[in-house]
């Protein structure tokens, strides 16, 4: 039930509708990538460079003339790969973070909390370069770089949602009742700070995909000769007052797959939260409702049965 009026509340947001169309096509494209493409990615002819779009090359072709869309399609992959594993190091990152802030004591709590201010200052581009020396350019590199760099960012937002949530009432019950504090944090502290992490978390997303284009051109992201959005940005930045479209192709779905990662997020953070979302509130209240009415009638059953 819940599923499904997150589901229902999401799809009935435009920028919802919107971002979760593009999301599936970026996927679809993805997967598709991986057996097939328009034209061979080693299919590439010097004479063919730098034509318009036609029949045979529907977005042109680029300096080496590789077919673009070929390699758009092959680096959504790459992007989809980068983009994932950095949401999952920040929400394991950020996660740990807000689990030590609810744990600790005020005093501990406000201390982590300055620390982390004073690493979130370090700028990530800093942090992919320190890490471009022992690793060298590739993947690695952006999703160590984004995915610290943004567990810190959730955390530090996230914190005060979930410290209100630790001091409420019901945790000390659950705590009282003898349940375990990580137990209690991952049952009843980090559910109440959904909403703000879905929303930091789709803002890592998007910013990801910048994040990796950024770094990409300045040659500590994705190395050389392999596929992404960035490598195809950095190829042909240099030429966009000769050959634009070489420019526009790629920017273009960068701004479409960022926009719809924003979008994403802020619906869905509303469609999570039982305050902004009303199929949400009532799907809890009879969920509530029928362990109400089984916890009576175990009680009752119990009751009949005892001599």
């Amino acid at each position: 039930m819940r599923v499904r009026a997150v589901a229902i509340s999401l799809w009935s947001h435009p920028q919802g509708r919107f971002g979760v169309v593009v999301i599936a096509l970026w996927i679809v494209v993805a997967l598709t990538s991986c057996v097939w493409t328009p034209v061979p990615l080693t299919q590439a002819n010097g004479y063919d460079a730098w034509q318009g779009p036609s029949l045979g090359h529907p977005l042109g072709t680029d300096g080496t003339g590789a077919d673009v869309l070929s390699w758009l399609m092959a680096g959504s992959r790459i992007d989809l790969l980068i983009v994932l594993l950095t949401t999952a190091l920040a929400a394991i990152e950020g996660l740990l973070l807000l689990g030590f802030m609810a744990a600790a004591g005020p005093a501990a709590s406000a201390a982590m909390a300055v620390m982390t201010d004073a690493l979130i200052s370090i700028p990530t581009v800093l942090v992919a370069l320190i890490l471009a020396v022992p690793l060298g350019a590739g993947v690695a590199v952006v999703v160590l770089a984004c995915g610290l760099g943004y567990g810190l960012n959730l955390a530090r937002v996230a914190r005060p949602r979930v410290l209100l949530a630790s001091r409420s009432g019901y945790v000390e019950a659950a705590r009282a009742s003898g349940g375990s504090w990580a137990r209690v944090v991952l049952g009843h502290v980090i559910p109440n700070a959904v909403p703000v992490l879905a929303v930091q978390l789709s803002l890592s997303a998007a910013t990801a995909v910048l994040a990796e284009s950024g770094l990409t051109y300045l040659g500590i992201g994705v190395p050389t000769g392999t596929p992404s959005w960035g490598s195809s940005l950095a190829a042909s930045v240099g030429l966009v007052s000769v050959h634009p479209l070489t420019v526009v192709w790629p920017g273009l779905v960068v701004t479409v797959v960022v926009a719809a990662l924003n979008l994403f997020g802020d619906a869905l953070g509303e469609a999570v939260d039982p305050v902004a979302n009303p199929l949400l509130r009532r799907a809890s209240s009879s969920s509530a409702s029928r362990h109400r009415a089984r916890a009576s009638h175990d009680v009752a059953t119990k009751r009949g049965e005892e001599p």
